[in-house]
Parts: structure tokens; sequence; C-alpha cells
């Protein structure tokens, strides 16, 4: 069980930590945080941190407020959380835009440990099917967050929160472009090795796409470029002395493949 922590923006993988299945997914987020801080680029800082529940952690909030980051982690619906959505006004309830078929409400809240208090923004959305006992009710999803007021409304920052599901794609990636589906054997050391060195590939990609192919290439994933780069049908041939590689493209793709060779060589004398 894998924990990943990605740079948005790039979208590089800072820190890759497996786990043994057993291990509780709440475990070394803190840790996780502070790894991730020191992986960043030179002269860069972490400036926004978004995550589900399993970072919902007094300690991690806490060290996200001294170093003065921004976040919003899906808040655990325990007794105090349920208590103050149950103590929500009925016209804090409001729709976002009319007719979207949800509601937003938002209040203050605290936990034991936490230096700071936050906004609690809840969702909720009537439930479409009744459960065993047929009775109406709505699904809550609370988002525990420092944005402040003035920056970010309640929705904003439900939707910049949703942003981390973008994860999910690097995720595919991961598994279906770099092979990261299925462990090798049965033991955990090994399949953490090949983890490791999956995601190396991965990030190694990232920079090959970022600093020596066109621009437009940088939402490629890895099966499209090998079908654009690789998989590229040509012959060796001798010709007047002399060893030729004739190519089944057009001029315009031959100039494209030219100018990526150049960039990987300009890389290699600048390292």
């Amino acid at each position: 069980m894998p924990l990943l922590g990605f740079l948005f923006e790039t979208p590089v993988c800072l820190v890759d930590e497996f786990r043994e299945g057993n291990s509780s997914p709440g475990a070394g987020h803190l840790p996780f945080y502070r790894a991730c801080q020191a992986r960043m680029p030179h002269g860069k800082r972490i400036g926004a941190y978004r995550a589900d529940s399993a970072s919902y952690q007094a300690e991690l909030l806490n060290a996200l407020e001294a170093d003065g980051v921004r976040w919003a982690i899906t808040a655990d619906q325990d007794a105090a959380v349920k208590g103050l959505i149950q103590r929500l006004p009925e016209e804090a309830w409001q729709e976002p835009v009319p007719g979207c078929g949800y509601e937003v409400a938002e209040t203050v809240h605290t936990m034991n440990k936490s230096t700071h208090a936050f906004r609690l923004i809840v969702k909720r959305e009537r439930r479409r099917q009744p459960d065993l006992l047929d009775q109406p009710g709505y699904i809550y999803h609370a988002v525990a967050s420092n944005w402040p007021i003035e920056l970010k409304t309640a929705h904003a920052v439900l939707d910049w929160h949703n942003q981390r599901g973008q994860a999910e794609h690097v995720h595919k990636e991961l598994k279906a472009g770099f092979g990261l589906e299925r462990m090798p054997c049965g033991d955990v050391w090994a399949h953490a090795v090949f983890f490791r060195l999956g995601v190396l590939a991965y990030n190694l990609f990232i920079g090959f796409k970022r600093l020596a192919c066109p621009t437009a290439w940088a939402a490629h994933t890895i099966a499209t470029v090998r079908w654009r780069l690789i998989q590229v049908a040509g012959r060796i041939v001798r010709h007047a002395g002399q060893i030729v590689l004739r190519l089944a493209v057009d001029a315009a793709t031959l100039g494209r493949f030219r100018g990526i060779r150049q960039h990987c060589w300009a890389l290699r004398e600048v390292t």
C-alpha cells in the first residue's frame, strides 16, 4: 500500500513510501510531509497542501500552520464533527449554483490538540436511494481548511480540494504505463524496490517530456510517447559506404525527432 506525494504543477512524485498492507492509512503523515519538504526544488517551498482524511491529524495541521501552508483536508466525521453538522441551522445551507443538486454550509472547528481553529466546510446531498429502514436523509462530506474566506469561498475551497482527484491520473500512469499494477513476488521489501524503480522511471519520463520534447507533449502518457516516438517504422541500410537509418515519417516529424535529439544532447552537456 504505497503513500505518494506529488508536486501538482509538474507532476513529479516527490516522495514514495511503500508500506505493508496492514499498515494504518493515517500513520506517519507528518514525517512524510517533512520528507516532501526536503525534496522540493532549490528555492521552492510547499505553499498548499490537500489530502484525504488520513491526513486529518492535529500534529500535521499544526505543522502546516507553523509553515504558513494553505491546506484543505477531508475531515473525519467523528462525534464532534457530526454534532457540528447537526447543529447547523437550516438557513445556513445554500446551493452554490441554483439547481446544482447539493448544498454547502460552513462553521468553525478545532481539534483537541490543534493550535488553531479552522473552517469546517460541509456539503450535503439528499440521499437518492433510501437506506434499509426506508428513511430519507442526506449524505455529508466535510472538509477542514485554513483558506481565508476572503480568498476562497466555501464552494471554491471544495473545488480546490476536489482537484486532489487528479492524482488518480498519475496512479493510472504508474500502474498501466510503468507496470506497477502487479507486484513481482511475495516479498514486501522486493516490492518496495520494484515500486521505487517504477517511480524513478516515471519521474525521468516527466523530466524528458518537459525538457526535451515539444511543449504540446507535456500531457502525453508514456503509451502515447512510445507510439509517437519509439514505435516508428524504420530500416537500417548501407548506402555509399555509410549506415543510414530510414524512417517512415514526414519531414515535420523528422524535424521534431531532431529537435528532441538536440535537446537531449544539450542536457548531456549541462550535466
